[in-house]
């Protein structure tokens, strides 16, 4: 990941930047704050431009208008923030994002955080801070030759305040959250041969730098503990799999944690039931659920969020080989149930049912989430708009949507039920690792469900929001880092303190 923006935090003096940005609101008038630095005629040219242009102030709406005469910035940027009393449903991290869209690579440009009605908060100015790192995010590092010069150059903002020293405070917080979605991203986005399991579990360890305890898990560890649904995956690959614990110690010692458990598969052939060609190098994401949980550990260590958190991630390859796991094979889980092979490309839930079992049995915590790029159904139910959660917990369900809904990361919420669990039984095993066509993201989640005990659970399928992403105002990545934001946003509204 290049280093696309260099930001910095100043108080209200010259300005010395290329574009000067101002926000504005449906009274399309220049806020106080900015008068003097935007130029004697920057109203009058505001006005007209609005006119000519229909903009309205509308929330993420903006114009770029050449400066004033005499000012000493080139482009003058304006961004809706849209009438005062709908500001509480304004998404700041959105208009960082747009903000960041309308100044472009290679620009230098001067934000200055105020509104019409007054100076900006501090949170809200952290947030455009949190767009503008997530929207001037690209993932390049396996580019040799740039096709544009401006491109290779980094956007350069200096926020104004009034104020700075709350900001600065503020940042601490945004600037961890967006080092982790960051983290999220480049793990997503780096090719199979460069991210198997060993070097993902390698990367994962570098977070000891934050405090964050680490266990890696080797196969022999692995043999030993009894997790043979999750090695069964992986043994028709080269590359050994592995297991990592993380741990971030925020809150008392004795404080009950709790745990999000990712699905690592860093490069999924379907096994001996193998993938169709077409789009399966998209299958280097499949280890999204993971990504997102060594992001989110970075997160809660970085801005030392008062929790105890446990991470812990299963990482496999799954490959056709003389030795793979084939259909119709039977291999007893950690949790003493047996599981009949259907589909060697069902891989994914073997992996979080060991996973799931080693992590209630031997953490006991509060609750735990776990995450996935399980099924391509959730992809036909909810398309990219939403992940699938699925819960035995209606508290916990209730919390991670009004999550989903603040941070943009949304969730819907499906059905859990005695006939679809009933659809994974086996003639010749306890259960089968997969139902058929129909039903199959609620099938492959009352799979999972079966190695949960009465811990309060929640499973994300994030097979359409983990990669391959559509764009949107903060991301133009194909690995969007998705749910650190969300459960951060979890943790810390009510699991903190």
């Amino acid at each position: 990941m290049s280093q696309r923006l260099k930001l910095e935090i100043k108080a209200l003096d010259a300005i010395e930047g290329q574009d000067l940005v101002i926000l504005v609101s449906d009274r399309l008038a220049v806020p106080d704050a900015a008068q003097e630095w935007a130029g004697e005629g920057a109203q009058a040219l505001l006005t007209r431009a609005a006119a000519a242009e229909r903009f309205k102030g509308k929330a993420l709406a903006g114009l770029t208008l050449p400066s004033p005469e005499g000012a000493s910035y080139e482009r003058l940027i304006v961004v809706g923030v849209g009438p005062e009393d709908e500001r509480t449903k304004l998404d700041f991290v959105k208009l960082g994002g747009v903000i960041a869209g309308r100044l472009g690579a290679g620009r230098s440009a001067e934000i200055i955080l105020a509104l019409p009605e007054g100076a900006l908060g501090a949170k809200q100015a952290a947030d455009i801070a949190l767009g503008l790192r997530l929207r001037a995010y690209a993932f390049d590092r396996y580019k040799t030759k740039s096709k544009d010069k401006d491109e290779a150059e980094p956007l350069t903002v200096t926020l104004r305040a009034a104020d700075p020293s709350p900001l600065k405070k503020a940042l601490k917080t945004t600037d961890a959250i967006a080092a982790g979605v960051i983290q999220a991203r480049d793990l997503v986005n780096e090719p199979p041969n460069v991210l198997y399991p060993e070097e993902f579990a390698d990367r994962a360890a570098k977070l000891e730098k934050l405090g964050v305890e680490i266990e890696i898990l080797d196969e022999k560890a692995l043999k030993k503990i009894g997790m043979r649904a999750l090695l069964g995956v992986g043994q028709g690959s080269r590359r050994e799999s592995r297991v990592v614990v993380m741990r971030w110690n925020g809150a008392k010692k004795d404080a009950q944690p709790v745990a999000f458990v990712g699905k690592g598969v860093t490069f999924d052939t379907g096994g001996i039931s193998l993938k169709p060609g077409a789009g399966m190098e998209d299958m280097k994401g499949d280890m999204a659920g993971a990504a997102c949980v060594v992001g989110l550990m970075q997160a809660l260590a970085g801005r030392k969020a008062k929790v105890n958190a446990i991470g812990v991630i299963g990482l496999v390859e799954n490959m056709p080989d003389g030795n793979a796991q084939r259909p119709g094979d039977i291999v007893t889980s950690l949790s003493g149930q047996t599981i009949e092979i259907i589909n060697t490309d069902a891989e994914g839930r073997l992996v979080l049912a060991d996973v799931l079992w080693y992590t209630q049995e031997r953490f006991e915590p509060r609750f735990m989430i776990n995450l996935a790029t399980l099924t391509g159904a959730i992809l036909v139910a909810l398309a990219q708009e939403n992940a699938g959660l699925f819960s035995n917990d209606d508290e916990l369900s209730a919390r991670l949507t009004a999550a989903g809904i603040a941070t943009g990361e949304t969730v819907w919420r499906m059905p859990l039920g005695k006939a679809y669990d009933k659809m994974i039984d086996s003639k010749f095993a306890d259960m089968k690792n997969s139902a058929g066509r129909y039903g199959g993201s609620i099938t492959a989640a009352q799979f999972l469900q079966r190695h949960v005990d009465d811990t309060p659970w929640a499973h994300l399928d994030i097979a359409g929001t983990g990669m391959a992403a559509a764009n949107s105002e903060i991301n133009r990545s194909w690995g969007p880092g998705w749910g650190v934001r969300l459960l951060d946003r979890l943790v810390a509204d009510h699991y903190e303190g």
